[in-house]
């Protein structure tokens, strides 16, 4: 009866190889397993092969405990070897990427690049964007001074500077971005004055243009377009104020007026590039 094992059913052996760690291979060779509703087989791992004796070694471990050998091998001269020792001595086979890979370069007119770790690189370099996103997440606009010693860049500005879009924006490039709002009233973190210069970056604007930005946002929220935060005279103090604070701390300074976000982050990326790995 399917599904059943019984005591003269041999537990079947599958050796994942990969010269790379071969997580693709012992993903799809467990979805296959599943399928069984056993969870008798054995599965081995042989990860970063790259050599053609190691492929003679595995293929004859295969040979003497009658397993299969499933595969995810890129470079086409230990591919090759593998493909040909296993035929050599009847090891049954099974090559998880090659299909794919060719079916694809068919399709697309495209030769595949054939470097090992490519997914496990892409998967790195994925979860560094998401770490860097919950990072700008967590420290904007201020709400944690820890975050000042922990970022790649500290973003400093007046309100409506586009502070947190820029923080956004690099996050999305791996970089972790804390910002801070200067405002007269409230004192800037200390934390701040300890970094190197190039780990800072203040923004300022044209006064006129500020003023319409601040106007429009307050017409948005439905508040009247004459409050304090949006008059030309509290502008001019807090740029006033911010500008001393960014000369204190001795840090490169972009004006931001009537930039897209993507070009004030290009002129950060450029600032910052030293610190980055």
């Amino acid at each position: 009866m399917a599904g059943i094992t019984t005591k003269q059913e041999k537990q079947p052996i599958v050796f994942v190889v990969s010269d790379s760690v071969g997580e693709t291979a012992d993903f799809v060779v467990k979805a296959a397993v599943s399928q069984f509703n056993s969870g008798f087989v054995d599965i081995r791992r042989v990860a970063f092969v790259n050599n053609l004796a190691h492929i003679t070694e595995i293929v004859n471990e295969a040979k003497d405990t009658a397993a299969i050998i499933a595969y995810t091998i890129v470079l086409e001269e230990l591919r090759e070897a593998l493909v040909n020792e296993a035929k050599k001595h009847g090891v049954p086979i099974v090559d998880i990427l090659g299909p794919m890979v060719d079916a694809l370069a068919k399709v697309s007119g495209r030769s595949p690049k054939m470097k090992p770790g490519l997914l496990r690189k892409l998967d790195k370099n994925y979860f560094s964007k998401v770490e860097a996103i919950e990072f700008a997440v967590k420290y904007d606009d201020g709400k944690d001074p820890r975050g000042v010693l922990r970022a790649d860049v500290v973003i400093i500005g007046v309100s409506r500077t586009s502070k947190t879009p820029l923080c956004m924006y690099l996050a999305h490039k791996s970089i972790k971005a804390a910002n801070v709002p200067l405002v007269p009233e409230v004192a800037p973190p200390e934390e701040i004055f300890n970094l190197a210069r190039n780990r800072v970056v203040g923004l300022t604007i044209k006064p006129e243009l500020l003023n319409e930005i601040r106007q429009e946002r307050l017409r948005t929220l439905g508040l009247k377009s004459g409050a304090d935060y949006a008059s030309l005279e509290r502008i001019l103090n807090e740029l006033d104020y911010a500008d001393a604070v960014m000369r204190k701390v001795g840090c490169p300074v972009v004006d931001v007026s009537n930039k897209a976000v993507e070009e004030t982050a290009s002129k950060i990326l450029e600032i910052i590039r030293h610190n980055l790995p």
